[in-house]
């Protein structure tokens, strides 16, 4: 059931016009892509988090465990807290050791189902939009993002609209003389992350970007400008490729 009244409107008048066909596939397994993604970001977040809990108690935790855990890389860390005997005793000893334990698990259980899902993730994608995948720099998350910011042929007007909703079209910020543009604010965030993480991948590995980045910082843009024509550039490339794509 369409719930954006921009898209009830466009559907409805298709069927009276009768131009609306099949429905392609893209709408429904975008949408299998945005439960995926947001449920892995929570994960993601949900162990950030319990990771943060586990380094905040060592730091607190009795003598024998802090100077035991201190100083240890973050997995072994986790495997030393996670392998802990708090038994039972009522010290403070055993309860610090039973809290250490839980984290460790949570973060090792929370960690698998991320993975998992992101496995998911790509096996989708690749069946949904390889050539999306197979561009240089763009990774599962990036490219699920992408993917449900579009969601399906025909919903944006124009590469124009793409961009802006990916708060990369660039906004005049001109003072006297100087005539520059700025960083859009709005938009989709979570799209605007995956065209910036696109493009400082690209930025590492990509000769062509290099050399572009060094070309506008010569003609007297600063890098961040560069990085924000990039993502204008990137978000016209991909909203092309994405409309051309076999629609069945």
């Amino acid at each position: 059931m369409k719930s954006d009244s921009l898209d009830a409107e466009r559907a409805a008048r298709q069927v009276l016009s009768g131009s609306a066909g099949a429905r392609p596939r893209f709408g429904s397994e975008t949408q299998a892509l945005r439960a995926l993604l947001a449920t892995r970001e929570g994960a993601v977040r949900a162990c950030t988090a319990a990771l943060n809990e586990l380094r905040a108690l060592v730091v607190t935790s009795p003598a024998e465990l802090r100077e035991r855990l201190e100083g240890r890389s973050e997995a072994t860390l986790i495997g030393s807290c996670a392998r802990l005997r708090p038994g039972r005793s009522d010290s403070e000893r055993a309860a610090c050791a039973l809290a250490l334990r839980s984290l460790a698990v949570r973060v090792r259980q929370l960690r698998a189902e991320s993975e998992t899902l992101e496995r998911e993730l790509v096996r989708r994608i690749e069946t949904l939009a390889p050539a999306l995948l197979a561009r240089r720099g763009v990774g599962p998350i990036s490219a699920a993002a992408v993917l449900v910011a579009w969601s399906e042929p025909g919903r944006l007007r124009s590469e124009a609209a793409f961009a802006r909703l990916a708060g990369a079209a660039p906004i005049p910020a001109s003072s006297g003389k100087t005539v520059r543009y700025r960083l859009d604010r709005g938009g989709d965030r979570r799209l605007n992350r995956a065209l910036h993480t696109i493009v400082l991948c690209r930025r590492r590995v990509d000769p062509e970007t290099k050399a572009y980045i060094a070309r506008r910082v010569s003609e007297g843009k600063s890098e961040r400008e560069a990085v924000r024509c990039l993502k204008r550039y990137l978000a016209r490339s991909l909203f092309r490729m994405l409309e051309a794509m076999p629609r069945t």
